[in-house]
């Protein structure tokens, strides 16, 4: 997952890119190719609306992380990032970065986003369904007749037959699944920024609900890493920067800074990548289940990380306002984000309890490893 920061997207300065622009935004060309200036007013609203939107899914992500590390449903088991993985993330990111810039300068960027979209649309709906499916089954009556579904794909017949898909479900997932395909065909045919948004902050929650990590220590060599990795991609290059721009697809949160001008129609944006939201995040959503295993009724090192994560991305928006250059949001997020818990833990002197607490495995990894004794 590529991380870009919050910046201001300028109307296209080449006529050929301001023709296209206009077309697709039903404005004069001519006027689209001079350089738009927000006014205060527009930029304070569009910063502002991309910080409460980071803190949505970070927040309730969190929340929703310490039920899923509880949960039997093999359906919503975490993946557990292990300090091998973590210590790999920011080279495979890498790799991926610049896989998609070297195909934005070689191939059509018209058929990459198409290809994308249809792939972002099977997973915005899957990733929008699962987020917003407690809040359906709580509006559905306890009359409801929720009748239970069971799709099973298998291969061969007889003693040879075996399960290829098994995917249970019932009538309220049904549901969830068919509001979710509207905002998905929404945003296929008009890319609206309202449904990027749904989607992204659809994302960015099950991203901070899913992805866990298994101790302090492991975060700590996640964060180091996609520093120096948002320092290098932004400052060292222009990749970061044309990636963001040139991909069509939900993996970032954006908000007009002309809403006020031109209403839901806008079309110059603030952006800030998911990388800057589920990164931190789910470093954040370790610490509230560390809260919780201190079993002292407190959430100190949830709301301290919380609000450093709020001091760092409002760091990140006035140097890049105060600079007018692009800004890697890591660069201020994970300073904030680990240095506030870790010296809140030396005050309380819970420092080393921090570092030695450590996720526990799930069911079926603990019966694979028994498993692997017994054949020993």
């Amino acid at each position: 997952m590529s991380s870009a920061e919050p910046v201001p997207e300028s109307v296209p300065e080449s006529l050929p890119e301001a023709l296209n622009s206009s077309a697709g935004n039903g404005s004069d060309a001519l006027n689209a190719t001079v350089r738009f200036t927000a006014t205060p007013e527009g930029t304070a609203l569009a910063y502002g609306s991309l910080l409460f939107m980071a803190l949505l899914p970070i927040f309730f992500g969190a929340l929703r992380s310490v039920r899923c590390s509880k949960s039997k449903n093999g359906g919503e088991m975490p993946e557990t990032i292990t300090s091998r993985d973590a210590a790999r993330f920011p080279i495979i990111a890498s790799g991926t970065l610049f896989g998609l810039y070297l195909f934005f300068k070689l191939f059509s960027q018209e058929y990459i986003n198409l290809l994308l979209s249809l792939y972002f649309f099977v997973l915005g709906v899957l990733a929008l369904s699962h987020t917003i499916s407690p809040l359906i089954a709580s509006v559905f009556p306890a009359s409801f007749p929720n009748k239970p579904y069971q799709l099973l794909f298998t291969q061969g017949t007889g003693e040879n037959k075996e399960e290829i898909l098994n995917y249970e479900f019932d009538t309220k997932t049904l549901v969830c699944l068919l509001l979710s395909s509207v905002v998905g065909v929404w945003y296929l045919l008009k890319k609206h920024w309202i449904a990027n948004n749904l989607f992204g902050l659809a994302f960015a929650l099950n991203g901070v609900e899913l992805l866990h990590l298994n101790n302090v220590s492991t975060g700590c060599i996640l964060l180091g890493g996609l520093f120096v990795y948002d320092v290098f991609w932004v400052f060292g290059t222009n990749v970061m920067v044309t990636v963001a721009k040139s991909f069509e697809a939900p993996i970032k949160l954006v908000f007009p800074q002309d809403l006020l001008e031109k209403g839901l129609g806008a079309s110059n944006f603030a952006m800030l990548g998911l990388g800057d939201i589920v990164i931190p995040g789910i470093f954040i959503a370790l610490l509230l289940r560390f809260d919780v295993s201190l079993k002292k009724n407190t959430r100190t090192y949830f709301y301290t990380s919380f609000v450093a994560y709020i001091f760092g991305l409002v760091l990140t928006i006035f140097i890049m306002h105060t600079f007018k250059h692009a800004q890697p949001a890591l660069l201020y997020l994970v300073p904030a984000c680990v240095g506030f818990p870790v010296i809140v833990a030396l005050l309380k002197g819970e420092l080393t309890e921090m570092f030695r607490y450590e996720e526990e495995a799930s069911e079926e990894a603990g019966t694979d490893s028994e498993s692997e004794k017994k054949d020993q």
